[in-house]
């Protein structure tokens, strides 16, 4: 019977990164240079950004830069450039956190 039911969708929060310096680009928006504090950040993952604790913006990344380079992803400790897609009031200061939903088997 348990299978039949749908699964739960679980955020789990896989990386976090501090805004450090912002810069605006006329063709793309603005690109967040960040240090990723917590965890490996990928090109895939979804973002959140938290202004003063409070979560500003939930979305995807449009693009995700180390030095001049597209990179798929980003470990703790190295410094990357960021965008993300439909959002361009990044400030630093800013935190984002990226997630992941897992889907979770529910029970009776």
């Amino acid at each position: 019977m348990s299978g039949m039911l749908s699964p739960d969708l679980k955020e789990e929060i896989v990386c976090t990164l501090e805004i450090r310096e912002t810069f605006k680009i006329s063709k793309v928006g603005t690109i967040a240079g960040c240090m990723v504090t917590d965890g490996t950040i990928t090109r895939n993952t979804r973002v959140r950004i938290i202004r003063e604790g409070v979560v500003v913006y939930t979305g995807e990344l449009g693009s995700l830069k180390r030095f001049k380079d597209d990179v798929k992803e980003v470990k703790k400790g190295m410094d990357c450039g960021l965008n993300i897609k439909n959002f361009n009031d990044i400030k630093v200061g800013d935190v984002i956190e990226g997630f992941k939903e897992v889907e979770v088997q529910r029970e009776i």
